[in-house]
């Protein structure tokens, strides 16, 4: 038995310095500006995981006969592999991979704590690295400015910054002007920044918090790269700003982590309202992220009473969708039998959910949770839901006695869809959601993503405001759609059809048939057409698409406008633009 644990611990090992070492990699790639490496690395470091997984699967299984091995052996492997984590720097994610592996052998039945690490068995509390993660730096003695000099050269990016002395400047003034004054300095004033720069799409981002007294100010300041050498892009002085950096909305970040647990733990002080499993996420590790979701998922049915129903809105033609009232999340499952003006299949609905999870999601798609073998309390579940469901998806619906086991899902933070939300919103709030609409289309295209069915059930908007998208079995590439103006009627009887008069391939689309369909009644068609009456031109979409043939893919910036330096100081404007192409 300590063999096949050590050969776990083993696969896990080879699958984290993997992961660090492309992680670490991102600094080499962002002070060269190889963006198309950043993107295809984002897309490599998922499948790392799923790659190492199989990996040991197979070598347990050829080695040891793992298939054929009783429970009680399972649990002294476990017994084993926890004694082999009593030092380790990743013994939360090692316990992860060690549920990952197991499940892929045992049947579900085994899936207790007894087996798998249903509650984890090694505290990473107070588990640091060394160095440690983060360094503290003492403005007092030295002087802000040449403290915040001091950090940045510590970094050793191997590009010039363009003016230095002006950027910090800026950052001077605008903490100034967010801090509160006047302000007395403390004997413990610090500034304490994680020992590594967080890296993605053409940004590294410098996190810390300033410690003065009782006061915890988090910060976190952008680089870019500016016409003549690297430029601090903004300040970003409040967890509400920051915290979109980690949103589920967004690509993962890479960051250099020996010890992941003790990033998460300083993240989570400086954003007290974003759960762990989503930093986890956040920071590429979305393995565990599920693993930390599960439980706080069973914590909350153990604490609640309330029953999952069919989520409200608009059913959906390729996903059942239902949710317990009381928690943020969504449940879907893909229907058997799809509608046939879908012409999708089950695969092929997978495989435009890892699109998804791979692609930049710009702050404008929803990131999912995908589970297996998912066991519910059947007396938690409405009869409407388990009737749907037996109808509606059987080859994915089992029941055991009072347990319901869905045997894939996914799992999506709850968003309340946008036609619900324009049915009830004041004029300024429709308004701005119809804007926000749009901008969020044109900035899924600048990075290579058309929605395909762009109705407004499709998409949700956020306890913030913003619009999100979400039903993604019509995602496509913009490279691979091609973008047509609906041809004149022959005659009039051509014009009178019902039919078009016209041959459409399997990826034409036309622009202007999406006015019809999007823009009922006043409260949504004069905002639209003001801002966005281009996205029903072929014109728009052929630009846009010629872009990014050619290479260019936005950059979306995933902090306010009004935050950068260039718009509040007048500073030089980075090179490049924010994604929302003319």
């Amino acid at each position: 038995m300590p063999a096949i644990a050590q050969a776990l611990l083993e696969g896990f090992n080879k699958h984290y310095r993997l992961f660090r070492e492309l992680s670490r990699a991102a600094k080499q790639r962002f002070e060269t500006a190889d963006w198309p490496s950043v993107r295809r690395a984002h897309a490599e470091r998922i499948q790392f995981y799923d790659d190492r997984v199989k990996e040991t699967v197979e070598n347990l299984q050829r080695d040891f006969d793992t298939d054929n091995l009783p429970e009680m052996l399972w649990q002294e492997i476990k017994l084993h592999y926890v004694a082999l984590l009593t030092d380790h720097r990743q013994p939360e994610l090692a316990e992860t991979f060690f549920n990952t592996v197991s499940c892929k052998i045992l049947h579900r039945t085994y899936f207790h704590n007894d087996c798998l690490f249903v509650r984890p068995a090694v505290s990473t509390e107070y588990l640091e690295s060394d160095p440690p993660s983060y360094r503290s730096y003492y403005p007092l003695r030295d002087g802000l400015r040449a403290v915040l000099r001091q950090i940045l050269a510590e970094f050793d990016l191997r590009v010039p910054f363009e003016d230095l002395a002006r950027d910090l400047r800026y950052v001077l003034r605008a903490a100034r002007e967010r801090l509160p004054r006047p302000l007395r300095l403390e004997a413990n004033h610090q500034l304490q920044v994680l020992s590594a720069l967080f890296y993605r799409n053409r940004r590294a981002y410098l996190i810390g918090k300033i410690v003065n007294g009782s006061l915890e100010q988090p910060f976190a300041i952008p680089i870019v790269h500016g016409a003549a050498g690297l430029c601090l892009d903004a300040a970003l002085l409040d967890s509400r700003e920051i915290a979109p950096l980690f949103a589920f909305n967004r690509a993962y970040l890479m960051v250099d982590m020996e010890v992941p647990s003790a990033y998460v733990d300083f993240l989570a002080g400086m954003m007290p309202g974003k759960p762990k499993a989503e930093l986890y996420t956040a920071l590429g590790l979305q393995k565990h992220g599920k693993t930390l979701f599960y439980r706080d998922f069973l914590h909350h049915l153990k604490h609640s009473t309330d029953r999952f129903v069919i989520a409200p809105g608009i059913r959906g033609l390729v996903m059942i969708v239902f949710t317990l009232p009381s928690y943020p999340y969504v449940f879907k499952v893909i229907r058997d039998n799809i509608a046939p003006s879908k012409n999708i299949d089950h695969q092929t609905v997978k495989e435009k959910y890892m699109l998804v999870k791979r692609h930049d999601r710009v702050g404008r798609m929803a990131d999912t949770l995908e589970y297996t073998d998912v066991a519910f309390p059947r007396a938690r579940f409405t009869q409407e839901l388990i009737d749907e469901l037996k109808r509606e998806a059987a080859s994915l619906f089992e029941e055991d006695g009072e347990t319901i086991v869905v045997k894939h899902l996914y799992i999506e933070r709850r968003m309340m869809p946008l036609n619900l939300y324009l049915d009830f919103a004041t004029p300024a709030q429709a308004a701005a959601a119809v804007r926000d609409y749009g901008n969020a289309i044109k900035e899924l295209a600048s990075v290579n993503i058309f929605p395909g069915d762009m109705l407004f059930k499709n998409f949700g908007v956020t306890r913030g405001g913003r619009v999100v998208f979400y039903d993604y079995d019509e995602i496509a590439y913009m490279t691979e759609i091609s973008f047509r103006r609906i041809p004149p009627p022959r005659t009039p009887e051509d014009e009178m059809s019902a039919e078009p008069w016209y041959a459409v391939a399997q990826n034409d689309v036309f622009p202007e048939e999406f006015g019809p369909f999007l823009l009922s009644g006043d409260k949504i068609r004069p905002h639209f057409l003001a801002h966005h009456a281009d996205l029903l031109t072929p014109e728009y979409w052929n630009e846009v698409k010629a872009r990014v043939a050619e290479g260019e893919i936005a950059d979306v910036f995933p902090y306010s406008d009004h935050t950068r330096f260039a718009r509040r100081f007048g500073a030089p404007a980075q090179a490049g633009h924010t994604g929302r192409l003319p």
